[in-house]
């Protein structure tokens, strides 16, 4: 339906769309932003729920529903077919757009995305099935959101977090519709189901010796607490026509811990140096 999306804008010429993670918000591409916008119209959303767009506790907030949403979110802008980097459930939701509509993406770069089942989407999920188990957590995240921003974005190097952080995580949280919107996202995306199906999706796409729909950048990082490398590892054999780019000493959000490799990257990756 219709609601108000914050989204950041810099630099001018082809559009170079920017969809970021869970946990976090547009604010996450600030290291990479400027450069890029030397080149680009860089534009960068807070995806529903999230940062300073509008939240609802009832919206779906579905891998199908939010990849659905960045497609509307191009037509209104008119960039549909643009280039387009995702972090984490932001690849995640762009592979998934790619996937249903080849025409949404002219070149995708997908930066350390979750894809396929694991233990702990599992475990998440059977806990959040538990009656008083979403308004406890609700009950914590809001007694110190700050905090919960702090302790839950993790980087290869944790002293890259600052207070100016934590407030651009921490206070969408604040309020009550921004605690249930991120619940929401947890139980409604974090799914078994879904990653089966995105998973099975591109092992069709082996199975019948299709690449897939667009030109495909995988940044991973070796080393990551929160989405295993092990994703990077499969999907590279999943999607062989796929360009597959490792780092070392950096994170899921690669952007933060190693945002010149980022740029570097991602312009050779794009034809742009």
């Amino acid at each position: 339906g219709k609601h108000h999306v914050s989204y950041r804008e810099q630099g001018e010429g082809e559009p170079l769309l920017l969809v970021h993670g869970l946990m976090t918000t547009s604010y996450s591409w600030r290291y990479v932003m400027g450069d890029l916008a030397k080149r680009y119209r860089v534009i960068a959303p807070d995806l529903p729920g999230s940062g300073d767009s509008e939240k609802s506790s009832d919206a779906p907030y579905s891998v199908e529903t939010l990849a659905t949403w960045i497609g509307e979110f191009q037509r209104a802008l008119g960039i549909r077919g643009c280039k387009t980097i995702g972090n984490s459930l932001g690849g995640l939701l762009c592979m998934r757009l790619a996937m249903d509509d080849a025409g949404a993406f002219a070149q995708l770069v997908n930066i350390h995305s979750p894809f396929f089942p694991q233990a702990n989407y599992q475990l998440l999920h059977t806990l959040l099935k538990i009656p008083g188990i979403k308004r406890a957590l609700a009950h914590v995240i809001r007694k110190n959101p700050l905090k919960w921003a702090h302790k839950n974005v993790h980087y290869y190097d944790e002293s890259l977090k600052s207070l100016e952080e934590a407030h651009a995580y921490g206070d969408p949280l604040a309020a009550k519709n921004g605690t249930e919107a991120f619940i929401r996202y947890l139980s409604d995306v974090l799914t078994p189901a879904a990653f089966e199906k995105i998973s099975s999706d591109a092992q069709r796409l082996r199975d019948t010796r299709e690449p897939f729909p667009v030109p495909l950048l995988l940044i991973y990082a070796r080393q990551d607490p929160l989405v295993s490398p092990k994703n990077g590892e499969k999907l590279a054999k999943l999607l062989p026509d796929a360009k597959m780019v490792w780092l070392d000493d950096s994170s899921h959000f690669a952007h933060v811990d190693t945002p010149k490799l980022i740029v570097d990257e991602v312009l050779r990756f794009l034809g742009d140096s």
